[in-house]
């Protein structure tokens, strides 16, 4: 299985990754997170790429694709891969074809999720933590049993993410727009584009999915 999840911060993606990693044994692949373990592990081309960020400058797309074929290329991939965060322009999706068709693989399907934006908005900036133990929190979906108290640990500090107020969250969302908008076109023409409400409750979401993965012929392993 080799798909692309995507949608705005905050939309579920890494949520349905992670279920999808378990049910079809393909692995989550988020190219920052990657990008960061090639430069903290020093790998060859994780130093070039520090190199390039080091010098206040994007790291090409050259130097991505080759980390994403060597990360391809690792164990953990044999059953393919859940793509997030790449490509996010024309020829970054041409040289992603490339890549796997070189590796005898192909994308099997490009799953958006669609949100409500404002809805989206209110459910990130609700979200605070314990500043103690890390307990998760929300506002209006999960508040604490007792205003101001951790449920887990009884404390009485929080803390909340600086990018997760409405103002840094319309941001985001604005720079996702312009940074998918080329590339959906791509794939809806290569008919890959499935389209579901990432808003619905999660197990709904990964219901969906997986009905998409059927349709195009993806069959979560026995």
């Amino acid at each position: 299985m080799n798909i692309l999840l995507v949608g705005p911060p905050g939309a579920g993606k890494g949520t349905q990754a992670k279920i999808l990693e378990d049910r079809y044994h393909a692995k989550h692949i988020a190219t920052g997170d990657m990008l960061r373990a090639e430069v903290a592990g020093g790998t060859p081309i994780g130093l070039e790429a520090k190199a390039v960020m080091d010098a206040g400058q994007l790291v090409s797309d050259d130097i991505l694709i080759r980390m994403l074929g060597a990360r391809l290329a690792q164990p953990d991939c044999a059953h393919g891969m859940i793509l997030d965060g790449f490509p996010r322009t024309v020829p970054q999706a041409e040289a992603l074809n490339d890549l796997l068709a070189a590796s005898h693989r192909h994308l099997d399907a490009v799953i958006v999720l669609e949100v409500d934006e404002e809805a989206l908005v209110a459910r990130i900036s609700g979200r605070f933590a314990c500043a103690q133990c890390g307990a998760g929190y929300h506002r209006s979906f999960h508040p604490t049993a007792k205003d101001g108290v951790c449920d887990k640990c009884g404390s009485h500090e929080f803390t909340q993410r600086p990018d997760d107020n409405p103002a840094v969250v319309r941001r985001r969302l604005a720079a996702y727009r312009e940074q998918t908008a080329p590339i959906l076109p791509f794939y809806t023409a290569r008919g890959l584009v499935h389209t579901l409400d990432g808003m619905a409750p999660m197990e709904q979401v990964t219901a969906e999915i997986e009905k998409i993965l059927r349709q195009v012929g993806v069959a979560a392993p026995a």
